[in-house]
């Protein structure tokens, strides 16, 4: 009987930690609980659907951009064959907020069809008020840019796809 209780507060506690990662809008959470002489339990709690609506996300304001328009078709396209696949996919390297220039109303960095040295900035990305500057990895042509000006981006998660 005292193995079910315990098993019933395994329970609690795993949704007590869904609840937390869903109000503190975190992606994941992982917690090993102690109970003693080999028992314990590992719970590790996931959100996978923020990962896909973080990368659905800068379609909708490109698109509802009108000097965007243009551009907006390319990032859709992309979003259907799996930026993340693409060889020259640049990802990011920390979780912020994306600038595609460096102030408001300034000149982006890149545009679609420009062609990009190593080392060129491609974006900001804004962390803890911090700007951190994306260098290009690899000298190419920008085939698309996925990420929408000011928008939120994961760790690894798709910018830019660099030809």
């Amino acid at each position: 009987m005292s193995k079910e209780r315990s098993h019933d507060g395994d329970v609690d506690f795993i949704r007590a930690l869904a609840e937390l990662l869903r109000e503190n809008d975190l992606t994941e959470l992982e917690v090993i609980r102690e109970y003693g002489d080999n028992d314990s339990l590992n719970v590790r709690v996931s959100r996978q659907q923020q990962i896909v609506q973080t990368m659905a996300m800068p379609a909708a304001p490109a698109a509802a951009a009108p000097a965007a328009a243009p551009a907006a078709a390319a990032p859709v396209a992309a979003a259907n064959d799996d930026p993340a696949s693409h060889p020259g996919t640049v990802t990011s390297p920390m979780v912020g907020t994306a600038y595609l220039a460096a102030e408001p109303g300034a000149a982006p960095f890149v545009t679609v069809g420009q062609t990009v040295n190593e080392g060129d900035t491609l974006l900001i990305i804004e962390a803890m008020k911090t700007m951190n500057q994306i260098p290009s990895p690899k000298s190419g042509k920008i085939k698309t840019i996925i990420v929408a000006d000011g928008s939120p981006v994961d760790f690894g998660a798709p910018l830019v796809i660099i030809e």
